[in-house]
């Protein structure tokens, strides 16, 4: 598994010939890093001076916000081998026999179902990754003021694994003969891109306002 290998094994294994891990397992890594360090925000949050004298409801949206990244930290994990495995998928379909017609036919179906699957896993990626931004802007508003720099630094990670994620979608895309589908799932990932990249530009507002930047 991925997620247990060292940060230097795991490096290696990405630089090594072997087409995959790859670039969709590296968006994943940097999803959960970016969750993490919204995670460490918030308990360096819990707890402190300020946060006592925050609202009931604020503190409560604090905890929850904590609950939340470490959830979505443990999903990021996992995607990071499920990428991997799908891409493994497409890669047996195209080794299948090609010698009679039926074998041809038979191999262009699984094809093009292991290429949905393969584009399935950074399409649920990038619509998770924004769903970290919430919980980012979060960190950002009312986190410690000695990591606020984190909170922006887990924004631009999430960011990178969002457009990351949706370039593997994209690469996907293009081995689809379903026309519809592709123009549908091309739309949904570049309005995700524009969308979450306001959300980053935001939280960079937020962050660099408070630290004077």
């Amino acid at each position: 598994m991925l997620k247990e290998l060292t940060v230097e094994n795991f490096a290696k294994e990405l630089a090594s010939k072997s087409p995959a891990p790859g670039g969709g397992s590296a968006a994943a890594l940097s999803a959960t890093l970016a969750a993490s360090l919204s995670s460490m925000v918030f308990n360096l949050t819990i707890g402190k001076k300020a946060y006592e004298n925050l609202k009931d409801a604020e503190k409560e949206c604090i905890i929850n916000a904590l609950k939340k990244t470490e959830v979505l930290r443990e999903e990021y994990l996992d995607i990071m081998q499920e990428d991997t495995t799908v891409f493994l998928k497409v890669m047996d379909a195209y080794k299948m026999p090609k010698d009679s017609e039926d074998e041809k036919n038979l191999r262009k179906i699984k094809i093009e179902e292991a290429y949905k699957l393969a584009l399935e896993v950074p399409r649920r990626l990038s619509e998770k990754c924004f769903e970290l931004y919430k919980y980012i802007e979060i960190a950002a508003k009312y986190g410690n003021a000695n990591a606020i720099s984190d909170a922006g630094v887990s924004a631009l990670m999430i960011q990178a694994a969002l457009e990351g994620a949706s370039l593997n979608v994209k690469i996907n895309l293009a081995s689809l003969e379903d026309i519809k589908l592709k123009e549908t799932l091309l739309k949904e990932t570049n309005t995700l891109i524009k969308e979450g990249s306001i959300k980053k530009d935001a939280i960079l507002k937020i962050v660099e306002n408070k630290i004077g930047a």
